[in-house]
């Protein structure tokens, strides 16, 4: 027998509490007359035949078919189990419980239905409207987790690109003895070591983002030398402010990249970091890059693309990407509406 998990078991409680409550509460207003409190064997008997009716198409005729969309067969069942009541209530309760009274003649259908319908469709309509919460709960579940899982592959995929870029870098270095290698190895080192594991978060803190970007600056403007130059300005940068990892570093990997490949000299690249007032993020790259070189499209690369889906999942509506491709400027503008820190 299958073991039932703890989340499961305690929706189910739920469930059983809920339908208890509302049956009592259905049968107080179904049972209990206010001029005659006492309650009546009969009165309990026929509310029973109604409950067990309910609990048939709640628990097998909506999984069985309308959930499956055989909403036909569901209406057959329905009204057959309907008639059966009908039958069951005219032709067997009324003549056990009052064959003298009301067991004597029948009423007829529609008056016979008015009885039936109101508690039946009570009980059927709050159980698929717990139903409906339920499964409202569980597409939540399933859109957080598929989120997630999206998130991380977007943000695997950060990884590997970096560290391709800069073991080449660091093997050009060590190819020629250069006396920087040491240097190198270890803000290589320090980026790394926040890539795997202080950025494992979906939000980390506004003042190590920065600094990871600082450390990963250092890197890139190896590769420059003497051919350009590389600023990077911050201001009013506060713990106050979260941020989500990896996010901003691909726009000022993707101008180093650029950059380097398509110019031998007169390179620039320009990054401007700070946070307003309202706690929205003003971020600029600006990058030189030469026209005539063989980059086609500066702005559909995977990086970029990459870091506009993550900033859709999680700044929907927070955030305000603009990117404009010169002749030879490429420029990246940024503004997102920081999450405040716990």
């Amino acid at each position: 027998m299958r073991k039932m998990p703890k989340q499961e078991s305690a929706s189910v409680t739920k469930e059983i509490i809920f339908q208890i409550i509302l049956h009592l509460l259905v049968f107080s207003f179904y049972a209990i007359d206010r001029k005659n409190p006492q309650i009546e064997e009969s009165e309990v008997v026929f509310f029973v035949n109604l409950a067990v009716v309910a609990f048939i198409i709640n628990y097998v005729f909506l999984p069985r078919f309308f959930y499956k969309k055989k909403y036909l067969a569901f209406t057959l069942a329905a009204v057959g189990i309907i008639a059966f009541t009908l039958v069951m209530e005219e032709l067997v309760l009324e003549q056990i419980y009052f064959p003298e009274t009301r067991g004597t003649s029948f009423p007829g259908i529609f008056y016979t239905l008015l009885s039936i319908l109101p508690v039946v469709t009570i009980l059927v309509g709050f159980h698929f409207g717990w139903d409906a919460f339920r499964k409202e709960r569980e597409l939540e579940k399933l859109q957080g987790a598929i989120k997630e899982s999206e998130l991380q592959f977007l943000k695997s995929q950060i990884n590997p690109h970096f560290l391709f870029n800069n073991l080449n870098n660091l093997y050009a270095h060590a190819i020629e003895n250069s006396p920087k290698t040491p240097d190198i190895i270890l803000e290589l080192s320090a980026v790394l070591r926040y890539m795997l594991y202080d950025c494992k978060a979906e939000y980390v803190p506004l003042g190590k983002e920065v600094e990871h970007i600082e450390n990963f600056m250092k890197i890139s403007e190896l590769q420059i030398e003497n051919r350009g130059s590389v600023n990077l300005t911050v201001e009013n940068i506060s713990e106050s402010y979260q941020i989500a990892p990896l996010l901003l570093i691909v726009f000022i990997e993707n101008a180093f990249k650029h950059s380097t490949a398509s110019q031998t000299d007169n390179i620039s690249i320009a990054v401007d970091i700070r946070v307003e007032k309202d706690g929205v993020l003003k971020f600029s790259c600006v990058n030189s890059y030469h026209p005539h070189s063989n980059i086609n499209s500066l702005s559909s690369g995977i990086g970029l693309e990459n870091v506009r889906k993550r900033l859709g999942l999680l700044y929907p509506q927070a955030h305000e990407l603009v990117i404009n491709q010169g002749e030879s400027r490429f420029e990246v503008i940024l503004s997102l509406v920081l999450k405040k820190a716990n």
